[in-house]
Order: C-alpha cells, then sequence, then structure tokens
C-alpha cells in the first residue's frame, strides 16, 4: 500500500450489489418482443457498454427510433426492480467495506429513490459518508456525476480511489483526477477493463490492496 488514498468512492451496481443477472434477465425480458435470442452473463458483457443505449442498438443492429429508448428503459427497470430482490452483495462486500480505515462513499448511476432503501435493507449504509444515485435521468455517462459526488466530500480527487466494474467508472475517475481500480464481477469484459490502463481485480478485496 502507497498509503496515498484517504477517501474510496465505490459504485453500488455490479460492484458492490452482485446483480448481473437481475440485469441479464431484464434485458432478456424487455428484448423478447422483438423475438432477440436470450442473452446470457457473458453475451451481455460482449455487447454492454455506457451509454446504455448504445448497447441496446448493438443488440438491435440498428439506431431506436424516436420514444424507443425510454419505453425499453421504463421496462427495463420494471422487471430489474423484481428481479434484484433475489440478488445479494458481492461475496467480500461486508468484509471489504469493515476492513478498510479511511472514509468511504458510494456513487450510482442508479436512481437514488431506489438506492437508499436497497443499501439501508442490506445494512451497510453506516459505512458511507455520502450516497449519490441519480435523480434525473438515467442511461447517460457517469463522469458529471462523480464530479458532483466528489466536490460534496471534503477530499483531494488525488487522494480518491474508485472501485467500479465499468470503463465508465475509470473514465469518470479519470475526470476528476482520482485513481481507479475496475472489478470483473460487474457487466463488462476483462479486456475492456484492461484497455483503460487502470488495474483490474477479480475480487473487491483484492481492490483494497491498490488503496
Amino acid at each position: 500500500m502507497d498509503g496515498m488514498t484517504q477517501h474510496i468512492v465505490w459504485d453500488w451496481n455490479g460492484t458492490l450489489f452482485h446483480d448481473i443477472d437481475a440485469v441479464v434477465g431484464a434485458t432478456n425480458e424487455v428484448f423478447k418482443p422483438y423475438g432477440l435470442p436470450g442473452l446470457t452473463a457473458d453475451g451481455f458483457r460482449a455487447v454492454y457498454t455506457r451509454p446504455i443505449w448504445l448497447a441496446y442498438e448493438r443488440m438491435l443492429g440498428r439506431a431506436l427510433m424516436e420514444g424507443e429508448w425510454e419505453e425499453l428503459d421504463r421496462g427495463f427497470h420494471t422487471s430489474y426492480f423484481q428481479l434484484m430482490a433475489a440478488c445479494g452483495l458481492a461475496a467480500d462486500a461486508e468484509a471489504s467495506l469493515r476492513g478498510w480505515t479511511g472514509t468511504q462513499s458510494l456513487c450510482s448511476m442508479a436512481p437514488h429513490d431506489h438506492l437508499v432503501p436497497t443499501i439501508t435493507s442490506f445494512g451497510i449504509d453506516g459505512h458511507f459518508t455520502r450516497v449519490d444515485g441519480l435523480t434525473g435521468t438515467t442511461g447517460g455517462e457517469k463522469a458529471e456525476h462523480m464530479a458532483t459526488h466528489i466536490a460534496a466530500l471534503s477530499v483531494e480527487p488525488s487522494q480518491v480511489l474508485v472501485i467500479g466494474d465499468s470503463v465508465d467508472d475509470g473514465m469518470a475517475a479519470a475526470y476528476v483526477g482520482a485513481r481507479a481500480v475496475l472489478y470483473t464481477g460487474g457487466m463488462t469484459p476483462r479486456e475492456a477493463l484492461e484497455a483503460t490502463g487502470w488495474p483490474v481485480v477479480d475480487t473487491l478485496a483484492a481492490a483494497l490492496d491498490h488503496a
């Protein structure tokens, strides 16, 4: 450990919260009317990108039509919120949260009104000095959201480590001048994570080694 990190910003979906099954299930549900074959987790990882509508366009092989994204997004969230009830925390999430001696917070692209009660239901809310989900539209990029989150913390970006499961988390960290470690437990294939140049890990415990 190089002692640089004072604060960790965690991502939620696909990082602390192991919800890949719910994401894939909800995506398959919303694309049923299109007659597409169902995706496996690896199949989903192969098309996944942010903003998420680009992934949908990859799946359909065409541009989305007017109003189509909003309809797909609504349908996805309806199905996801049902399926996520069966999902739990990542295997070493609680031990990692307990094991970190600095401050930590959570910055997520999930809707804030759903995020807060979910975190509370797992009994881990006490670990975070701040929790920010989205209050506006969903599906965009994380950089601006991360900038707002960091600005609300009294911490130097250079002393912040972002731990997330997507290329978007790495880009958001770079945008604010923080460092990142990317975790393979979520939606993004390892090759795509490695292409960012940030360290890539298979467990959250290993991510803490980079703090």
